[in-house]
């Protein structure tokens, strides 16, 4: 029990930090340096969180924001050269855009040298630039800057003086104080602090339209999806459990372990405890093994691997190798000395270090089928996002594999009923080598997609699915022998040619996919459909409005609710929805016909006719241009930064539904839009 509370107690602790607030990925400070009597730098150094990077200077046309520098005010100086980016760019072709592009990880540092031509100088603007992970962008965002000086005439006395670093002469006051000289710092992603700016901007404005909906949208969507994933990722490991409790490995030793625990003693329910402690020894062992794996990468680390096109392509290789593996190639073994020295200490102790020591024996001996079960789900568990997806995953794991031997030495009885070791388990080996094969295409895609190789577009991806299932359903239906299966000479069962018929029939299935249809099924895991060449499904989607006011005064006179999309001309995952998500036939009707759809491009350099002071947690923030005005939408309404974000509003910009981000799935996203709609009219009657 002090085990238990312990290993829970971890676990707690481990969720809270999980769910701490994020902050704004990239963070800029200012300064000016001297480098000589008549010229300074303005330098910008930025920081940028795992997962997320910033993009360089000068980049092609048509493709996301280059970090600018544009200038306000420029008095007694003028620039020398153009802007500079300083750190470890990265160069790679980017397949949505077409073009190759280059951007920074980590850290970042632009430079813009000016010269002195005068007695005096002021020079004020902003450096301008965007950066994306993933899944998501934020919109382009202004590091404001305002410096004054004296020129070379009056610095004639420290001339001799060496190079130095100053800061803006209001550096020491708040934003508050003097906004115009603050460095820009990160907004807070939940809103909150949003939602209180709204009242104190001066030119916030103050129609209905723009009262902020964040407690709406917070309790409209109940919450982040954090339960849900560790849900998926128990449920995920509690599946690889159960099938490794019918490989060859495990299931013949289930009656020889529960019969040693009951006879080694008198006392059947001391027997009966043994069983369920070796049970839990189990588990412990295994949850064990997915603390360290996330003590060893560290949690950074674990969220960075599904977006590490290295590392998804070592995962490929591995998920292969467990492939060829189950299909009998070769085993997988640990070495021998390893199981036989732990079994012997087994037999020389007594009490729990014994039981556990016994349950450890079982873990190495039946390595050769759990080890690729195990492998796969690490593998899958630390590309969710999950700082201890794997401790999870272990866990559904464990308990899956430890429940027979507590079951069964609590009804003994079963044991009889239980069906005796044979061919299906080497079937279900097989099966398992099929589908762990398929899914390591899903790992190459991601390093594919990454560098533009081209080597996996979805076309080429739902082929070899097709072939993978197909052969599948032919070894189920007895068509396909390996060389394991070569000494049966038995019809396969009934229940194996069901699942063969299924996965014949799943093959099929994709076979449309080739020519442009959905399929819905797979849209997890294939490439994105803009990767296809050839595709006759040419239907698209495009809002009726880019202008928000304009589109929600269309929708009340239409008596429509609004779908408002977050995007930006830059923001790939935006496009990758629209192409995968918008097209699908019942999403395309609902968009088109019962809603009015306004698109809001974040990054569109379109000039407003005058700019726009507000305030944000405490700081000031000049509004420029289009762009600028629904990236503040969208943070003091909504309390989101990044895209694309849809939310479902009434007439009066109440929220509907919540909010829907980057997330390939058409049945939830269909399902979002019809519950906006649902509640749409459920308003309307009753406001009648």
């Amino acid at each position: 029990m002090v085990r238990k509370n312990l290993l829970l107690s971890l676990l707690f602790a481990l969720l809270a930090v999980a769910v701490q607030a994020q902050d704004m990925p990239v963070k800029f400070s200012v300064e000016q340096k001297q480098v000589s009597p008549t010229e300074f730098d303005v330098v910008f150094t930025g920081k940028i969180d795992r997962g997320w990077h910033v993009y360089s200077t000068n980049l092609p046309e048509d493709g996301p924001v280059p970090a600018t520098l544009n200038t306000e005010t420029s008095e007694g100086v003028k620039t020398k050269g153009a802007l500079k980016a300083q750190g470890k760019e990265i160069s790679e072709y980017d397949q949505i855009f077409s073009m190759q592009l280059r951007y920074f990880e980590n850290t970042v540092t632009f430079v813009q040298r000016f010269e002195i031509t005068a007695k005096t100088y002021h020079v004020k603007g902003y450096l301008e630039y965007a950066a994306c992970n993933d899944q998501n962008c934020i919109p382009p965002t202004a590091v404001e800057f305002d410096f004054k000086g004296e020129g070379p005439a009056t610095q004639a006395k420290s001339a001799e003086e060496p190079a130095k670093t100053v800061t803006d002469e209001n550096a020491g006051k708040t934003s508050a104080e003097d906004p115009a000289t603050a460095v820009t710092e990160p907004s807070d992603s939940t809103g909150v602090a949003a939602a209180t700016a709204l009242a104190d901007g001066p030119s916030a404005p103050a129609d209905q339209l723009w009262t902020p909906v964040i407690d709406q949208l917070q309790e409209q969507n109940g919450n982040d999806g954090t339960d849900r994933s560790w849900i998926y990722i128990f449920f995920l490991g509690f599946v690889g459990g159960l099938l490794a409790l019918f490989t060859p490995c495990v299931w013949p030793i289930i009656p020889m372990t529960v019969s040693f625990f009951l006879k080694r003693t008198k006392d059947k329910r001391q027997g009966l405890r043994d069983a369920i402690t070796y049970g839990v020894a189990i588990v412990v062992i295994y949850v064990t093994l997915g603390l360290l794996i996330t003590m060893l990468f560290g949690a950074n680390k674990l969220n960075d691997l599904s977006t590490n096109a290295i590392f998804n392509i070592l995962f490929f290789l591995l998920l292969v190798v467990f492939a060829l593996s189950f299909f009998g190639w070769f085993e997988i073994r640990l070495p021998s000395k390893w199981s036989n020295s732990v079994d012997s200490k087994a037999s020389s102790t007594s009490g729990l270090l014994s039981i556990f020591l016994m349950a450890f024996t079982l873990s190495l001996v039946s390595f050769s089928c759990t080890g690729p079960i195990i492998g796969f789900l690490l593998v899958e568990v630390s590309t969710q996002g999950s700082i201890f997806g794997p401790a999870i995953g272990m866990l559904g794991f464990a308990i899956a594999l430890a429940l027979p031997f507590s079951l069964f030495a609590l009804f003994p009885a079963w044991l009889k009923q239980a069906p005796k070791s044979g061919s299906w388990m080497n079937i279900i080996k097989v099966s398992l080598g099929f589908i762990e094969l398929a899914f390591a295409l899903k790992f190459f895609s991601v390093a594919d997609l990454a560098y533009g190789w081209h080597l996996l577009d979805r076309e080429v991806f739902l082929s070899l699915w097709i072939v993978i299932f197909g052969m599948l359903g032919l070894y189920l239906i007895g068509k396909l022998k390996f060389q394991s299966d070569m000494g049966e000479t038995k019809a396969m069962p009934v229940p194996c040619i069901m699942l063969g018929l299924v996965s014949l029939a799943f093959a099929v299935y994709m076979v449309p996919g080739l020519w442009g249809a959905p399929c819905k099924a797979v849209s997890a895991f294939a490439p994105p459909m803009n990767t296809q060449d050839f595709n006759l499904n040419s239907k698209e989607v495009h809002a009726q409005y880019t202008n928000y006011e304009q589109g929600m005064a269309a929708a009340r006179a239409l008596g429509k609710p609004v779908m408002v999309d977050f995007t930006g001309f830059g923001c790939v995952n935006c496009r990758k929805m629209e192409a995968a998500v918008w097209t699908d036939p019942r999403v395309a009707d609902l968009l088109t016909k019962d809603y009015v759809l306004i698109s809001l491009f974040v990054d569109d350099k379109t000039p407003l006719p005058e700019k726009e002071e507000v305030v944000i947690n405490g700081q000031k923030r000049t509004l420029r241009t289009i762009g600028d005005r629904w990236s503040y939408l969208q943070q003091v309404k909504f309390g989101s930064i990044a895209q694309p974000v849809y939310v479902c509003l009434d007439n009066e910009g109440n929220s509907l539904s919540g909010s829907f981000s980057y997330k390939e799935d058409i049945p939830a996203y269909v399902d979002f839009l019809k519950r906006g709609l649902d509640n749409y009219h459920k308003g309307s009657k009753q406001a009648e």
